[in-house]
């Protein structure tokens, strides 16, 4: 790597406040807010909307897409058209 391009890589605790979940890693991200972890030590905390704890994919939660509802209301804006169409 060439010195002095690259951004500072260090500790960060990344929070999911919808979950109410946190982890540390490590990466390039940094924030002014702070957060004292298990080990005592204060990092910098960056608030994600998702994470693994809370995407559906992962937790196996899916939403319910109301298709019908969409499929009426497409109808009733473009109006139904014949399948000769």
């Amino acid at each position: 790597m060439k010195p002095g391009i690259h951004p500072p890589y260090g500790p960060v605790v990344f929070r999911d406040k919808a979950a109410d979940f946190a982890f540390l890693t490590r990466s390039t991200m940094t924030s002014d807010k702070t957060v004292e972890w298990e080990d005592g030590n204060t990092y910098p905390v960056v608030d994600v909307e998702i994470s693994s704890a809370s995407h559906p994919f992962y937790t196996g939660n899916a939403r319910v897409v109301d298709t019908a509802g969409r499929v009426e209301r497409f109808e009733r804006r473009y109006g139904s058209r014949g399948a000769g169409r």
